[in-house]
């Protein structure tokens, strides 16, 4: 299920205005969707390690991609490049810093924090670190900076349609105020489990003032 994933670039059905580029390994049905949600909602921990490298799979093409420019059509998909870069000193996450460069900057979109408490972790900032692990022992400089916050409450996301997604979550993200100087000038790919209509994406990027890329494990057949 998870060695046979191979990440491409994907869109929902209909695309939120600010969307970024989005690169998907897997497709959230079945199996997929059973070890993500015991990973989410039930503490399966030990999953996060091989979710995470399938996560590093797309993150990898999200960050290699071409940026500012306009979307592809529909179905194609984009082969994965190498892994590059070189291993430097530690930064000051724990991963190697850039030899070249400043370090590719993962964003987790973040959730609620009484969503965070009732499960006693956070899924996506997990799942973006163990892809950051993945990234590094292939060379590349790459480190998590979880920098955005909810800065209102939102409603359960679950029977909306993407439409009333995007009220829900218009304006409800804000950058942590150190934020921007952590990001600095290197490049930024936001990072989520699974993509439904894109709006959550869509509102992350607006957040961060606009983003190129980004990389989700799951997309939903229906997205």
């Amino acid at each position: 299920m998870l060695k046979g994933a191979v990440p491409r670039r994907v869109w929902p059905s209909r695309v939120p205005s600010g969307l970024p580029r989005v690169y998907g390994a897997l497709t959230y049905t079945g199996g997929v969707r059973a070890a993500l949600l015991a990973h989410k909602e039930r503490g399966a921990l030990g999953l996060a390690a091989p979710l995470g490298t399938v996560l590093a799979r797309a993150v990898r093409l999200a960050a290699h991609a071409p940026q500012a420019t306009p979307a592809a059509p529909v179905g194609l998909a984009e082969p994965a490049p190498a892994a590059c870069g070189r291993r430097g000193p530690p930064s000051r996450d724990g991963g190697p810093s850039s030899g070249r460069g400043s370090p590719v900057a993962l964003v987790p979109v973040p959730s609620a924090r009484r969503a965070v408490a009732g499960r006693g972790h956070d899924p996506v900032r997990r799942l973006a670190r163990e892809a950051a692990r993945t990234l590094r022992r292939e060379g590349m400089a790459v480190r998590v900076l979880p920098v955005l916050r909810q800065r209102r409450r939102v409603v359960d996301q679950a029977g909306l349609t993407a439409a009333q997604r995007t009220a829900n979550l218009a304006g409800a993200l804000e950058p942590a105020p150190a934020g921007a100087r952590l990001l600095g000038a290197g490049r930024v790919v936001l990072v989520d489990d699974v993509m439904t209509t894109g709006a959550s994406l869509a509102e992350a990027a607006r957040a961060l003032g606009g983003v190129d890329s980004a990389a989700v494990l799951a997309v939903r057949a229906d997205a």
